[in-house]
Formats: C-alpha cells, sequence, structure tokens
C-alpha cells in the first residue's frame, strides 16, 4: 500500500511539472545542414552550432513527407528546409564565461513549412559549454521535455511559427560571433581612452603649476598699490618748496618791520 501510495504522488508530481514547464523554440536556417543520401527513404542529418548562447550538435534520420528521397537535398538548395529546435530554458556558463541554452530536449525538421518525421534523435554539447554541470541540464531537459509528449503541433503552433519566420542563418551567426568578440576588445578600448584620459590630466595638472601669471599679476598689483599709498602718505617736494616760500613771504610781512626791513627782506629771498 506505501508503494502505491508514493508511486501515485510521484506521478502527480510529474504530471504537474510537465503541466508548468513552458518550451521555447529556436529556428535554424537549412544552410546549416548537412544531409546525406537518403537509405531507404531516411537521410542521415547533421546540424552543428557553436556561437554563443548556442554548442551543440544534433544528429538523426530523416525523412520527406511523402517519403519522396530527393524533395530534402533539393529543398536543402532551394532554401525551402529548416530546423527548428524545442529547449527548455536553462543556462550553464562555458570556459569562455559566456552563457549557453543547454537545456535542448527535441527538434524537427520542416520542408516547405511541413514537418518530416524523425527518428533516433540525438544532442552532443560542444565546447566550451559541455562540462559536467551542463551535461546535467542537458539530462534533466531530455526527461522533462519526454513528458510533453509531442511539441510539434496543437498548443505551440505559434511559437513555432513565430520562431521559423526568423531562423538563425550563416550571416546571423557571423555577427554574433563578431559581437560576441567585440565586447572584450571594447572593454578594453573603454579602459585606454580612460588610462589616457587620466594621464593628460596629469601632464596638464603640472603646466597649470607653472603658468601662475595671475597670482604673480595679484602680487604686482599688491606691491603697486603700497609704492601708491606711500607714495601718497609722504609729502610732495614741491609742497615743501611751497611752504618755505610762504613762510618767508610771512617772514617779510612781519608788522614789526619797517617799510624799509621789508624790501631789504624781500630783496634778500629773491
Amino acid at each position: 500500500m506505501k508503494k502505491l501510495i508514493a508511486f501515485l504522488c510521484l506521478v502527480f508530481v510529474v504530471v504537474c511539472s510537465a503541466q508548468t514547464l513552458e518550451p521555447e523554440f529556436q529556428a535554424f536556417s537549412g544552410a546549416l545542414l548537412k544531409l546525406k543520401k537518403a537509405e531507404k527513404g531516411y537521410h542521415k542529418f547533421r546540424l552543428t552550432v557553436d556561437v554563443a548562447p548556442w554548442a551543440f550538435q544534433a544528429d538523426g534520420e530523416v525523412q520527406a513527407p511523402g517519403g519522396d528521397g530527393d524533395a530534402l537535398i533539393t529543398g536543402l538548395f532551394d532554401g525551402d528546409v529548416y530546423a527548428v529546435l524545442a529547449y527548455v530554458p536553462s543556462t550553464a556558463v562555458g570556459s569562455d564565461s559566456k552563457e549557453y541554452q543547454v537545456g535542448l530536449f527535441d527538434m524537427m525538421l520542416y520542408f516547405e513549412d511541413e514537418p518530416t518525421r524523425i527518428r533516433n534523435l540525438r544532442f552532443k554539447l560542444l565546447p566550451p559549454a559541455n562540462d559536467e554541470w551542463a551535461m546535467g541540464i542537458l539530462k534533466d531537459a531530455l526527461e522533462s521535455g519526454s513528458l510533453l509528449g509531442n511539441v510539434w503541433g496543437g498548443k505551440y503552433d505559434k511559437a513555432i511559427t513565430k520562431a521559423s519566420a526568423d531562423p538563425m542563418d550563416k550571416a546571423k551567426l557571423r555577427a554574433l560571433q563578431k559581437k560576441n568578440n567585440k565586447a572584450p576588445e571594447e572593454e578594453a578600448t573603454i579602459t585606454t581612452r580612460k588610462r589616457r584620459v587620466e594621464a593628460s590630466d596629469d601632464e596638464v595638472a603640472p603646466k597649470k603649476k607653472k603658468a601662475a601669471k595671475p597670482v604673480e599679476d595679484d602680487a604686482a598689483m599688491n606691491k603697486r598699490k603700497r609704492r601708491v599709498d606711500a607714495e601718497a602718505e609722504t609729502p610732495a617736494p614741491t609742497g615743501k618748496k611751497k611752504k618755505k616760500k610762504k613762510v618767508a613771504a610771512d617772514e617779510c610781512d612781519d608788522p614789526n618791520l619797517s617799510v624799509k626791513e621789508k624790501r631789504r627782506c624781500q630783496l634778500k629771498k629773491k
């Protein structure tokens, strides 16, 4: 009885987990696929993507709708074939310090927007996102994804259509790779510019100290001011002469002197 209750509880947990699980989808251009000639109606295929946030390889066998052995090869060259990856959003940090989506659990190839038939699908994580931690996430995603059953119809049609409208191709992967590689360079450039600005500031600072003309001008002005003030306090030489003349004139005008003495005094001063 206890074993039955435990089993029922486990089933309940699994069902609840499946109901809350929301997969996401990413489309990839058929130009990234490799197809071999059909054997008994199935082509062996391989999809390899190694640009962050993707680092995986998907292998399997695919059959074209209707079983046409040449349709997929022709459609691949005409751009009528693309892949859609289903994954549980789960990231792992690779050895390059970038984040990678490693929660892969299913994939479908489409030919002219029609789903194909796939068997023996296998996922392999690639460096730098293939350590033990990332492999553990992949394993959990495969187990969780299997609880959802067939995700290629019905409930997720809208999300699949949206993803397939903008597949990741070689040009977009190159641009993404360029962006990923450019980020550290930009940080280095910013650091270099910052150091250059700081160095320029250090060079300008001594020049400012040497160019102390305003301080010297103030000192000169103060010196001149003190000199002017001192000159203002000192009586002018001409004033002394005028004072002497005035004093001299007062002596000759002394009322005690006779007219002759006053005239003689004035002649003497002249």
